[in-house]
């Protein structure tokens, strides 16, 4: 088990003299094919084994959010799942493997916050009792850009999942970069079987050629697809109540018949959605009596019914008893 100054030792870059990159590969280390560090032993991958299964025994269900398009609100759905399912009075973890542009620190004001080692690993940011882990935790500053090879992000989210003290989840949410490439295999290969993914896509085609490939590729990982999302689907004029389909409509719907799996619903272009995520608060807890967050709460639905649990009957219940 590592700690937080061998976390940090793999994000900081190295320099040259006079503080120029080195010129090694795109992580700062030279890579040498076959190559094999004395740790890397059998003996250390067998305990690193043992380390991240019992892990990963303590968390009910994983469920990775992913989209072959970027930019489409993969981020924001995973925050407002998380959300949603906290609470739901859930046991909620929220697990950032997005390396190249870690957002889920500003989408819930977690920005400047730095981690802490416990007894148990690294101690992932709490946030009213939701345990958020992210890259950007681990960065000098908002503006470093990580230039990192795949082995070096398996690695790094390897870390996450096996050194950080997740402790006893009912949840571990899972936001993914865009595409199929290293950082989505990686969480496959090292958690083994998700429980789904919930992909999101919005209504234009340019979208949806892209995102039919994240389904194609949890088929071939065996991961179950608990249904899709279209997002930004219509802006609904806050003056007259007309509906525009800005980005078109119905691209999702018309995918997952294409591709046989369950479509969860539409989510409006809302001005409130932006201004809750630049704001730092998820926008099912910060405007929970809209229509949008109720088309939310429906669509996390699937989710929670991996645990037996309804979660629109139970947070209302749970915001008449003022409870957050």
């Amino acid at each position: 088990m590592i700690g937080i100054d061998a976390m940090k030792a793999n994000v900081v870059k190295p320099t040259a003299p006079g503080g120029a990159p080195t010129a090694c590969g795109a992580d700062g280390h030279r890579e040498r094919a076959g190559s094999a560090h004395p740790a890397d032993g059998g003996e250390k991958k067998a305990a690193d084994r043992r380390q991240l299964r019992s892990r990963l025994d303590r968390i009910g269900h994983t469920v990775v959010v992913l989209s072959g398009k970027g930019g489409v609100g993969k981020s924001t759905m995973a925050v407002n799942i998380a959300m949603a399912l906290k609470m739901a009075g859930k046991r909620v973890g929220l697990l950032d493997v997005d390396i190249h542009g870690p957002s889920i620190p500003t989408m819930l004001g977690l920005e400047g916050k730095t981690l802490e080692e416990g007894q148990d690993g690294v101690c992932p940011v709490d946030l009213d009792g939701m345990r958020v882990m992210s890259l950007g935790f681990l960065l000098q500053s908002p503006d470093e850009a990580v230039i990192w090879r795949g082995p070096r992000k398996m690695g790094t989210i390897k870390q996450f999942l096996k050194d950080v003290a997740w402790g006893d989840l009912d949840y571990l949410i899972i936001d993914s970069p865009p595409g199929t490439g290293d950082e989505p295999l990686s969480v496959c290969q090292l958690i083994g079987q998700l429980d789904g993914a919930v992909v999101v896509t919005t209504p234009q085609k340019v979208a949806a050629v892209d995102v039919r490939k994240s389904i194609t590729f949890c088929r071939r990982l065996q991961v179950p697809v608990l249904g899709v999302v279209e997002n930004m689907s219509g802006f609904v004029c806050p003056k007259c109540g007309e509906i525009t389909a800005i980005l078109g409509s119905g691209g999702g719907r018309r995918m997952a018949g294409d591709m046989g799996v369950p479509f969860l619903g539409t989510i409006p272009i809302d001005p409130n959605i932006a201004e809750a995520c630049d704001s730092g608060r998820a926008f099912v807890a910060r405007y929970a009596e809209t229509s949008t967050a109720t088309l939310m709460q429906r669509i996390i639905e699937p989710i929670a019914a991996l645990s037996g649990a309804g979660v629109s009957a139970t947070m209302a219940n749970n915001r008449k008893k003022n409870l957050p």
